[in-house]
């Protein structure tokens, strides 16, 4: 079984936050692969899926972001899910818009969720899908940026990006980090 876990903070008021692109993401393989609806568990909602021929366990923790390794550690050890069989996915502002990269381990980079999961699990040996979001504006917090919702001249990028990862995580569930990273990690400025 995979584990696929979208990171993002639960409630209206965070809906389209680019802090939520993860939870995006997951809502997307549950469209398109999904054979279960969401139920509550492990501190968050899940669903199973098919991606690929992959029995798959879509993961969206409850907890706030920056707690989201109560969840995640939960679900890998009921499971009795190998990290090499773990996936989470999570915004990044140190990515351009729209870009997509994957890695098959490496620190938080700042990003608290994950972060916390890296803490939970004890160990940074996991693949991760990290989502551009865009940098903050001069004079903007990081924190307050995060929190903001994409504009609607962003939205479009933003809606091909969650198809794309949605693409990756398959290629993921089905040939693996390294397919993965072959093929989403390319700057599209540079070709």
């Amino acid at each position: 079984m995979k584990l696929v876990v979208g990171l993002g903070n639960t409630g209206r008021k965070y809906e389209g936050t680019r802090h939520n692109v993860g939870f995006e993401v997951l809502a997307q393989l549950a469209r398109e692969y999904g054979s279960s609806p969401g139920k509550s568990a492990f501190h968050g909602e899940v669903s199973e899926a098919s991606v690929r021929g992959h029995r798959t366990l879509l993961l969206a923790p409850h907890t706030l972001m920056n707690l989201s390794g109560t969840s995640v550690l939960a679900a890998r050890d009921f499971y009795k899910i190998e990290n090499a069989d773990l996936l989470i996915i999570c915004d990044d502002f140190h990515l351009p818009l729209g870009r997509l990269r994957m890695r098959v381990k490496g620190s938080a980079g700042g990003q608290k969720g994950l972060a916390d999961i890296i803490r939970r699990l004890g160990s940074e040996a996991f693949a991760r899908l990290r989502v551009g979001i865009g940098e903050p504006p001069a004079n903007w917090d990081a924190a307050d940026f995060v929190l903001s919702k994409f504009t609607k001249q962003e939205r479009p990028e933003v809606d091909l990006a969650v198809r794309l990862a949605a693409d990756a995580v398959a290629l993921w569930a089905a040939e693996g980090t390294a397919a993965c990273m072959n093929r989403y990690n390319r700057d599209p400025e540079k070709e």
